[in-house]
C-alpha cells in the first residue's frame, strides 16, 4: 500500500519570460516570493499556500503551461497505478518521473514534500 495526493500546482514558465511571470503571478495570487533556489533560479516558490497546495514558478525551455505534482511514499508504485490509468512515463529526473496524461497534460510523480505528508492522502493497494 502506499499513499499519494496532490502537493504543489507548478506554473512553467518559458525562461526569457520568467521575470514577468513571477510579478504577474505573486501579484495575481496575492503572495510573496522566495528568493530562487540554489537549481540556478530554476523555481521560485511563493510564501504561503493555496488551500493545501504550495505553488511555484518553475522556468522551463519549452511552453508556458501549469502542471500538477502529486507526492507519494512510493514513487514507483503511483507511477505504475497512473500508467493503469492511461498515463505514461515521459522523463525520470533523479528521484522523481515526468508524467503525461491521456489528455496530453504533463505532470510529475514526486516523493514527499509537504511537512504533514501523508496527511490527506489518498492509500492505495500497491
Amino acid at each position: 500500500m502506499h499513499h499519494s495526493r496532490v502537493s504543489f500546482v507548478l506554473i512553467d514558465c518559458a525562461a526569457d519570460r520568467m521575470d514577468e511571470g513571477v510579478e504577474f503571478w505573486a501579484g495575481a495570487l496575492g503572495m510573496r516570493p522566495r528568493s530562487p533556489s540554489v537549481d540556478s533560479g530554476r523555481y521560485v516558490f511563493f510564501d504561503g499556500q493555496v488551500g493545501d497546495l504550495g505553488v511555484a514558478l518553475q522556468r522551463v525551455d519549452d511552453d508556458s503551461r501549469i502542471h500538477l505534482d502529486i507526492e507519494t511514499d512510493d514513487v514507483e508504485a503511483e507511477v505504475v497505478r497512473l500508467e493503469a490509468l492511461g498515463a505514461r512515463r515521459k522523463q525520470q529526473m533523479d528521484s522523481f518521473w515526468i508524467m503525461e496524461a491521456p489528455s496530453g497534460h504533463l505532470f510529475c510523480v514526486i516523493p514527499p514534500q509537504s511537512g504533514d505528508f501523508p496527511a490527506n492522502a489518498n492509500l492505495w493497494e500497491s
